[in-house]
């Protein structure tokens, strides 16, 4: 029987963000992210392989070949050589770049189903660490990092897939907070996962899919919303794609450290190649679809959408130098036809471009797909300080009402970046399952309002934030500014009376 974790999270945390300090002044962190988080991945299923052999080991300590065949049945197989404690015997001497990258291709050829390709887009031998002698050192000391007795991550001393999961969601986001757009973009901040994954309420048994999965967090928030909600259940399947090949490994090994065993995550570009296909070339259909994709992309590929043999833009062709409307139309296209909700985090420019968004924006409306509009605080993503909004769409709405919710206004502010409390998030789940007019706060509007606003769905015009300023009272103000000028003269009187007294009064 596993024991409870005895270790505290945040220290946990603490440790791994320190082992960042390899790395400080030496490379970007948008490189080294990748080779912390590497490592503490192959730290993690090296401690997990040694538990399971002393298990083992204990109760078959005579029969070694009965051995070997039961490892094959754990999560991973660790090939000789490719455990983080023979990196680690090894570290100073030479070549730990070579090592370390062959201990990875070891174990991605052990692991082919699960981690074809993981690895391949990382090198520890790589020039970018330097010369062989800097290259050394450093991976040296990241490795003497990771043997802290804090970072002893076997299962029978942390207990729980979750201790290390939370480590590398932690990582992640601190990554995205400090090193600016390029990290920002594959990560959503955990209290708008937490939204969407409410918003679109998943349910057991349910597909859920990213096309745009980033590090696979807020997949991974849909499903722990089914965890709770059915005791811990994991009848539930995943799915994304991710173009950026280092952020695709990330997403991969990130679901298997939180035990996500159930899921099918793609490489490529999901506009230009859609990969979760049914089988008979058509695009697999989900129960949910969520996503966090890039702003206004520019190069989402306009060239190819005109042929496009899945008709996801019959309904109109996105602009050139915007590809909002590019990945809206495949997310409702993958849609469920009974079942399907979907969740999207949009700029507000996707709300009253005009063109050839405008005449996309009507149908979708006009088809009533459309049922929320919710604008969000700004500062709230890494990397852009932009407000942004989440639509929700549904099939088989129950009204022909979109409601619109301006969350714009109740945040709290940070030095560089701004939150959704708990209760900020409270406020709009319980608005957004109420579906009424809320003074101030959320708007019910009917199609024809929409119409009548030429399918505009700027917040504002639907949500009144005006507050009328206090009459000013002249007469009052008047009066309170003669008194100040009563209290100067006496302060004058007595400023001069303290002079006096230190010789410093007016000569005569």
């Amino acid at each position: 029987m596993m024991k409870e974790a005895q270790v505290d999270q945040e220290e946990i945390n603490r440790a791994v963000w320190a082992a960042c300090d390899t790395f400080r002044g030496v490379v970007d962190p948008s490189i080294y992210k990748d080779y912390v988080l590497t490592m503490l991945f192959l730290k993690y299923i090296s401690d997990v392989w040694k538990d399971h052999y002393a298990a083992y080991k204990k109760e078959y300590g005579e029969e070694p070949e009965l051995i070997d065949e039961m490892m094959k049945n754990e999560g991973f197989v660790l090939p000789e050589e490719s455990d983080f404690c023979y990196l680690y015997d090894h570290r100073h001497e030479p070549g730990n770049g070579e090592r370390i990258d062959q201990a990875l291709h070891a174990i991605e050829e052990a692991n082919i189903t699960k981690l074809r390709d993981v690895f391949q887009d990382i090198s520890f031998n790589s020039t970018k660490l330097g010369d062989d002698k800097q290259k050394n050192d450093i991976l040296r000391y990241l490795l003497e990092h990771f043997v802290k007795d804090v970072l002893n991550l076997r299962p029978s001393r942390i207990g729980t897939l979750d201790i290390i999961g939370n480590a590398y969601e932690y990582l992640i986001k601190n990554f995205a907070a400090s090193s600016g757009k390029k990290a920002g973009e594959f990560y959503t901040p955990p209290e708008v996962s937490t939204l969407i994954a409410e918003l679109v309420d998943p349910e057991e048994g349910d597909d859920i899919c990213d096309p745009a999965c980033g590090s696979a967090s807020l997949l991974m928030k849909c499903a722990r919303k089914i965890q709770q909600k059915f005791n811990g259940s994991r009848k539930y399947a995943l799915y994304g794609q991710e173009s950026i090949g280092s952020t695709w490994a990330l997403a991969k090994m990130n679901l298997f450290l939180h035990g996500e065993e159930n899921h099918c995550v793609e490489w490529g570009d999901t506009i230009r190649n859609p990969k979760l296909q049914d089988g008979n070339e058509k695009l697999r259909h989900f129960d949910i679809v969520v996503a966090n994709p890039p702003f206004s992309l520019s190069d989402w590929g306009h060239d190819m959408a005109a042929d496009d043999t899945f008709s996801r833009f019959r309904r109109g062709l996105p602009p050139k130098t915007k590809g909002d409307y590019a990945f809206l139309l495949h997310m409702i296209e993958t849609l469920k036809p009974t079942t399907g909700r979907m969740g999207v985090v949009v700029p507000h420019g996707v709300l009253f471009r005009g063109a050839a968004e405008g005449k996309i924006r009507k149908k979708l409306i006009e088809e009533n797909l459309l049922d929320t509009v919710i604008g969000l605080p700004e500062k709230l993503f890494y990397g852009t300080g932009i407000p942004a909004a989440i639509l929700i769409f549904k099939k088989n709405k129950i009204d022909h009402d979109v409601l619109f919710i301006d969350a714009s206004r109740e945040f709290y502010s940070g030095k560089k970046q701004n939150f959704l409390r708990a209760q900020d998030l409270e406020k709009i789940i319980k608005a957004s399952v109420k579906r009424e007019t809320l003074d101030k706060y959320a708007y019910l509007a009917s199609p024809e309002e929409i119409q009548d606003n030429d399918y505009n769905l700027n917040i504002p015009r639907y949500v009144d934030t005006f507050e009328e300023e206090e009459e000013i009272d002249f007469i009052a103000v008047r009066k309170e500014r003669e008194d100040l000028k009563k209290q100067l003269v006496q302060l004058e009187k007595e400023m001069d009376e303290y002079l006096k007294e230190l010789g410093y009064g007016k000569k005569k």
